[in-house]
């Protein structure tokens, strides 16, 4: 089971004295709030954070590490949701029984919060307030993302799409991937060997290379020309369509399309 730390903040009392009042009013001051009602964990590989069906009334942010979202279903396939990187706000549905399960890739470290602090603690600090709401707005933009993956991409396309993402992420070059094949699989609905497949064609191209746990991109350009120029075009063509309705009520004569 999960092991509590025995620093529950990466701060002490004295510098929270030297934050200046103005800066605690914004952001800063909900997390300065969260942090001193949550709990730091740390799990394992493959540690369970709560179990698909539980009501632990909490929800957890990561501190570091990689947690996976994920629900098996009745024929006993996993289907992974989403994956959880450091800074990122999981759990955060607060009423009845979790519809998925949280893991940890790894070594992973997390804040718990209560939910009936939490709801305590937004009434009395707005700030609190606001800072839930972009995390569950940050989580609601990363489902319809997914949507758009899973249902209008090609494998390769997928599996491009997801690199992206976390090179983006990092901001760098360089990618220390935590998850499996396995699990890239089961979260962009591919089988292992499709995600094996497609990372040794990339890795033929000399798009990225791939070593153990990490994978480094030689060529973004070729990488971006995959993952995003069927949903490019596809704007494009819809923006060309609506304009050419247009013209064509105003005029006539339909507009000229664009080469893409």
């Amino acid at each position: 089971m999960y092991r509590p730390l025995a620093v529950r903040s990466g701060m002490l009392q004295s510098d929270w004295e030297t934050i200046p009042e103005i800066t605690c009013s914004g952001q800063l001051g909900a997390l300065i709030a969260l942090d001193r009602m949550g709990s730091r964990l740390h799990f394992s590989r493959d540690e369970e954070v709560y179990a698909q069906g539980d009501s632990d009334g909490a929800w957890y942010k990561v501190i570091s590490g990689v947690v996976r979202i994920s629900k098996l279903r009745a024929d006993g396939r996993r289907h992974i949701a989403s994956f959880a990187f450091g800074g990122d706000a999981f759990g955060l549905e607060s009423a009845g029984e979790r519809a998925f399960s949280a893991e940890a890739i790894g070594e992973v470290t997390l804040m718990r919060y209560p939910w009936a602090v939490t709801k305590r603690l937004t009434e009395e600090n707005p700030a609190v307030a606001r800072y839930l709401c972009e995390m569950a707005q940050k989580s609601l933009a990363a489902v319809q993302n997914r949507l758009i993956l899973l249902g209008r991409m090609t494998a390769q396309e997928r599996v491009a799409s997801f690199l992206l993402e976390l090179f983006e992420r990092d901001d760098a070059d360089h990618i220390d991937v935590a998850m499996s094949r396995c699990d890239i699989g089961d979260y962009l609905g591919l089988t292992t060997e499709t995600v094996c497949r497609i990372l040794s064609d990339l890795k033929r191209r000399g798009i990225i290379a791939v070593r153990t746990h990490a994978i480094d991109l030689t060529d973004r350009p070729s990488l971006e020309a995959i993952g995003e120029d069927r949903e490019n075009k596809e704007v494009r063509a819809r923006g060309f369509a609506a304009a050419s309705k247009t013209e064509l009520a105003r005029t006539g004569t339909p507009a000229l399309p664009q080469p893409l």
